[in-house]
């Protein structure tokens, strides 16, 4: 089965083990990652030239070229006094072209922080990351450490858009919101996980304003959360991952909804 939001490149030219000299490289932040400089520093502290590899860069229309991947060896490169470095060289991507370039370079090692990934995501315009935003901006809300008005658990809002789509998201967020208010619990991944999960399955049966009453009636969001990591960690004597906290906050809203209802109106599991 394809992926629904697959890294695309156009193509282009790229020229291998191109000697370019330290102070030629610039660095573009709305398509990369945000500069580590302890990170920098431990790496020029133990640097062994010889060992510092390939960086991967583009080379623009205008002949600038900025660093999509390496960004630490650069820095590391001129704390230590080292003049060049060897690149592999993409030519003539705009910036939107080089922060997709960036997330398929990192995706499998070295991934970058879950916030630096979805503002790379964003300025590469990936419809995953897009369409998030758009369901976050509908809300009023923006993706940030979590707050009042911003949501921290960034994978798990992610995958929500991923699996069920971006209505499901929005209409997520909104159930959370009239369920608990604006507060920092509200946006709580497990949380916004268990009600994607509900409604991306059951959606079309649901009434979110009735779904929205009886959890917040139920209980404060701060306490569903500390029971679902209870019950998802059986007590505290298991391991429990993301995956298991979602799913053991669907099964909680499952049968918060089901309570009080006649056999055939409940939603099997």
């Amino acid at each position: 089965m394809p992926k629904k939001y697959p890294y695309t490149l156009p193509r282009h030219d790229v020229v291998y083990d191109v000697i370019i000299p330290v102070e030629e490289l610039k660095i573009d932040d709305k398509a990369q990652r945000t500069l580590n400089t302890a990170r920098a520093v431990g790496i020029a502290n133990n640097m062994v030239p010889e060992a510092i590899g390939t960086i991967v860069v583009s080379q623009r229309a205008n002949g600038d070229r900025f660093i999509v991947d390496g960004m630490h060896r650069w820095h590391a490169a001129k704390l230590t006094g080292i003049p060049t470095l060897v690149a592999e060289v993409h030519h003539d991507l705009d910036q939107q072209a080089e922060a997709v370039l960036f997330l398929i370079k990192n995706r499998e090692s070295s991934k970058p922080r879950p916030l630096d990934e979805y503002k790379i995501g964003l300025t590469a315009g990936l419809p995953l990351f897009v369409d998030t935003e758009s369901a976050l901006v509908a809300r009023k809300l923006a993706m940030g450490s979590s707050g009042t008005n911003t949501v921290g658990a960034v994978a798990g809002v992610l995958r929500i858009t991923d699996q069920y789509g971006p209505g499901i998201l929005e209409r997520t967020l909104k159930v959370a919101e009239d369920a608990w208010g604006r507060t920092k619990d509200t946006w709580d991944g497990m949380l916004l996980g268990g009600i994607g999960m509900f409604l991306g399955r059951h959606g079309d049966h649901i009434d979110d304003g009735v779904l929205a009453e009886k959890l917040g009636r139920k209980e404060p969001a701060f306490r569903w959360r500390g029971k679902i990591t209870s019950l998802a960690s059986d007590g505290g004597t298991q391991h429990s991952g993301t995956g298991s906290r979602v799913s053991t906050a669907y099964q909680l809203i499952l049968a918060e909804w089901n309570k009080g209802k006649k056999e055939k109106n409940r939603i099997a599991a």
